[in-house]
């Protein structure tokens, strides 16, 4: 039987008994990882093995590892970064900033799949502001969408070539936000010609095999639902931007959206999201979104078969080597 359309948190770095139960009886397609479930690399491998052995299947580990602000493994255990903005704005050109981004992912990627993680929410494709909110500016790479595109490219290669899936993100931009989605709903009132711009970069990677939704409300295209709950902008992402990868929404507990999460999960899966995505580990909130996701079935099926199909087929590098490349490029240590 198809797993259940929805990637599901877990409350801390063991899993106890009752969420055992839970898991084995839900059969997310995958689960996502945070700060509260990471203590040192031997109890990650421990509890990525354990989520799989729930579900019975090398399910998919996620994990926000962007390096900076976001990342849930952190010194001393692992390489800390500095903001990929900071990254890309010390280098002398975008081409430079690109290849020093795929020698920072390529360790990141190493780090991850040393401890069973098998897809990264990244690359940041949103676009610089000047009213960008701080929850996504230092995160991003730039203002220039053909920038932003060599850079997220980068970003994926490099996390590819050591195996691990990139999840491009907030499709279709969360630049012009002046809200934090965590907290807030925002609205964006530019017009499509604004929008369109701001898309160039995710249209530029609608090749990528997954790719995560805004929690933003864009006037232009409707005025009544955030992005991951609306058909017309679910439409806009895969017939103008030309996504035809597996789309999976932001966390559904974020408070940019409201209801009930059995009705949040259903208006995501109406809107056109293939995947849900529950972070918080709260097994009654889950409960409510696992009862409104469907088994994978047809096209989203495909998609998330064909996104698997890429996991491990890259070729690992010696991170000391990719650390000495990246230090000979720019001048500062990996992680530094």
């Amino acid at each position: 039987m198809a797993p259940r359309a929805v990637i599901l948190g877990c409350l801390g770095p063991a899993l106890g008994p009752d969420e055992r139960r839970f898991l084995a009886e839900a059969d997310p397609w995958g689960f996502i990882l945070f700060a509260r479930n990471v203590a040192d690399p031997d109890q990650v491998r421990r509890l990525t093995a354990d989520l799989r052995a729930a579900v019975g299947r090398d399910a998919p580990v996620l994990i926000d590892q962007e390096g900076g602000r976001v990342a849930r493994l952190r010194a001393p255990r692992w390489r800390e970064w500095v903001p990929a903005l900071d990254e890309c704005a010390r280098q002398p050109d975008a081409a430079r900033a690109a290849e020093a981004m795929r020698l920072r992912y390529r360790l990141i990627a190493s780090e991850l799949a040393a401890v069973g993680i098998d897809v990264d929410a990244a690359p940041v494709l949103d676009l610089v502001h000047p009213e960008t909110h701080a929850i996504i500016r230092n995160r991003a790479y730039g203002a220039d969408p053909a920038e932003v595109a060599a850079i997220g490219r980068a970003v994926a290669d490099g996390l590819l070539a050591e195996g691990v899936l990139p999840v491009m993100k907030h499709i279709p931009g969360h630049g012009r936000a002046t809200v934090d989605s965590h907290l807030g709903l925002p609205r964006v009132g530019a017009d499509r010609a604004a929008l369109d711009a701001d898309f160039a970069a995710f249209r530029a990677l609608a090749d990528l095999p997954m790719a995560m939704s805004a929690h933003v409300v864009f006037e232009a295209i409707d005025p009544d639902a955030p992005a991951t709950l609306s058909p017309a902008v679910v439409r806009v992402i895969r017939e103008e931007i030309g996504f035809d990868g597996l789309l999976m929404t932001d966390d559904l507990s974020m408070r940019a959206l409201d209801g009930p999460f059995r009705s949040r999960a259903e208006r995501a899966i109406s809107a056109g999201a293939d995947m849900l995505l529950h972070c918080n580990g709260d097994l009654a909130e889950a409960a409510e979104v696992v009862a409104a996701a469907p088994r994978l079935a047809g096209r989203a099926a495909a998609r998330a078969e064909a996104a698997l199909a890429l996991r491990g087929r890259g070729t690992p590098a010696d991170p000391a080597a990719l650390e000495a490349a990246f230090a000979a490029m720019t001048g500062a240590s990996a992680g530094a």
